[in-house]
């Protein structure tokens, strides 16, 4: 895989620890909790991409992953112990640039190993959301993946907007920078306008 990729999935791996960190200091943890949070969120929509695509699984591979995790988590603790201040808002921004990146990581990895784009873009879509529906089960929250604001539905939008642009005749190395731009702008946009797609009518 290319040097921008590795690097790519490194970033999806930090920030995705840091959300994990986050959750873990809001629910008031132990430190074997914080690893435990931090690692799910961070390697766990990766494991379970690995295991359907049948590849071996990325961070035992690689265990620049698994220090990326631990390293990310403790620099987390670190900045919270200089300043514990918890605005939940950090927890959302952080999630949504970790869904972003690790949409993209999961569409590349798929279209890198002959997956075709429905595959690819359901493999980026749960590489996005299955890390932190571990987290916030994990914490007894009820997942964001199936509550709030539009989630799930910006990965596939950002799956789309790289197929179009594949189709349309694009260079490919441009397509990932902007599902990644669609996704996390999609995300915050629905954060701060609160977008749904209710099914049921409110009584």
């Amino acid at each position: 895989m290319t040097d921008w990729f590795h690097w790519l999935n490194l970033a999806g791996v930090a920030v995705c620890a840091i959300s994990g960190t986050l959750m873990a200091y809001q629910k008031k943890m132990d430190g074997f909790g914080v690893v435990v949070l931090a690692s799910v969120t961070a390697i766990g929509g990766g494991t379970l991409r690995d295991i359907m695509l049948d590849l071996p699984v990325f961070w035992i591979k690689d265990t620049d992953y698994l220090y990326t995790t631990l390293g990310a988590a403790l620099l987390t603790i670190a900045w919270l112990r200089i300043s514990p201040r918890f605005p939940y808002h950090y927890l959302l921004v952080a999630d949504a640039f970790g869904l972003a990146l690790f949409n993209v990581v999961g569409m590349e990895k798929a279209l890198i190993n002959d997956a075709p784009m429905s595959v690819a873009i359901a493999m980026g879509t749960i590489t996005g959301v299955f890390g932190g529906l571990l987290r916030d089960v994990i914490c007894r929250e009820v997942p964001l993946v199936l509550n709030g604001e539009l989630y799930a539905i910006t990965c596939i939008t950002g799956g789309l907007s790289y197929a179009a642009l594949l189709y349309a005749g694009f260079d490919q190395h441009y397509c990932p920078w902007f599902a990644l731009l669609v996704t996390v702008l999609m995300r915050l946009a629905a954060m701060r306008w609160h977008w749904q797609l209710p099914v049921f009518k409110n009584e």
